[in-house]
């Protein structure tokens, strides 16, 4: 049997360009454990690696953070993690220990924090180093490939609903269909809320009702806020579509001392009219990720619920092909890279 000494990996070769290369296999450092990656899914958020140059002199980055593989070395000072244990690894790699805030568990408000795949090396790769601290524990029962978007993508969605205030048999509005708003309907329909998708176009109503909605809103041809309304009032709002327009016109559609839970950044101002807030109470929030805790809570409800996202997966070496595409938002609805080719390259 041989054994390699060096292992592949994808990094960002100049903004928006991606190269695999080969690179040796490194040992962790103290606190850390080296992981067997099986698959890393391939998010929006990568851009901020893969579109950005990198800082003079700095080694080239390796995306990715919806990571899932198996512990296969330990570094120094690591306990309560055993070599072979399924792990992920999400957004928030670990705390700043250094940080007021995550020396009070809040890691999401850290001053410094370790992103995976940003200031890390991430998943797009067959091996990759992670912070013990910054582990998620992942179920053995979970496909890989399903998993990973759940580390990050499960988990944006899952913890924006789950403390958004909203109680069950609320009208809880999903603003849009992609990759998160998909995500968002399972979790929003599986808490008890009347779940409202909204997106536009008569083509996704069967998806729609499909992944849970009780109502569906194309806000092509049908007046948003009316529509919210009429049902009595959206208590939230989660906009996963990075549109500031149709972000904006869901607002007038919320109940009293309801809110916009902004997840997706878009690209244009969310514009608002004061007295839609002034006037009820409104508010608009935004939300990100969450903690270790909260991914594994996530991990557990998404199981416990069968919750699981659509995915296309891709072997390594066609990263640049499934960077492009979801980029393009043409993948339905989340780009999974697997490292294993012989099960790459199938629809979910």
């Amino acid at each position: 049997m041989t054994i390699r000494s060096s292992y592949r990996a994808v990094v960002v070769k100049a903004p928006g360009q991606l190269e695999l290369v080969e690179r040796p296999i490194p040992k962790p450092s103290h606190g850390q454990v080296r992981i067997r990656v099986e698959a890393c899914g391939v998010c929006h958020s990568d851009s901020a690696t893969v579109e950005r140059d990198a800082a003079e002199g700095a080694p080239p980055r390796v995306p990715g953070h919806e990571v899932v593989g198996r512990i296969e070395a330990l570094g120094d000072g690591v306990s309560g993690w055993n070599i072979g244990q399924r792990v992920g690894v999400g957004f928030l790699a670990g705390e700043d220990r250094s940080c007021p805030s995550c020396r009070q568990g809040d890691i999401v408000n850290c001053e410094n924090p370790v992103i995976t795949g940003m200031t890390t090396d991430g998943g797009y790769a067959e091996i990759m180093l992670a912070e013990a601290r910054g582990l998620v524990r992942v179920p053995d029962d979970l496909d890989a490939a399903e998993a990973a978007p759940l580390l990050c993508a499960g988990l944006t969605t899952f913890n924006a609903l789950r403390n958004s205030g909203a109680r069950a048999g609320d009208v809880v509005a999903i603003h849009g269909l992609g990759g998160l708003g998909h995500l968002a309907v399972q979790f929003a329909n599986r808490m008890g809320f009347y779940t409202v998708a909204i997106a536009r176009g008569a083509d996704k109503s069967e998806l729609a009702l499909q992944l849970g909605a009780h109502r569906y809103l194309d806000a092509k041809v049908e007046n948003v806020a009316e529509v919210l309304r009429g049902l009595g009032g959206a208590k939230v709002v989660l906009g996963t579509a990075p549109t500031g327009k149709g972000m904006s016109e869901t607002v007038p559609g919320l109940a009293p001392r309801g809110k916009l839970v902004v997840v997706a950044v878009p690209g244009e101002p969310i514009e608002l009219n004061a007295i839609d807030l002034v006037f009820g109470g409104r508010a608009v929030v935004g939300a990100l990720t969450g903690t270790v805790a909260d991914n594994e809570q996530a991990l557990a409800f998404a199981r416990l619920q069968n919750i699981r996202p659509l995915i296309e997966t891709f072997p390594l070496e066609q990263a640049q092909a499934a960077y492009d595409r979801m980029m393009r938002a043409d993948v339905r609805f989340r780009a999974v890279l697997l490292m294993n080719p012989d099960h790459a390259g199938a629809a979910v």
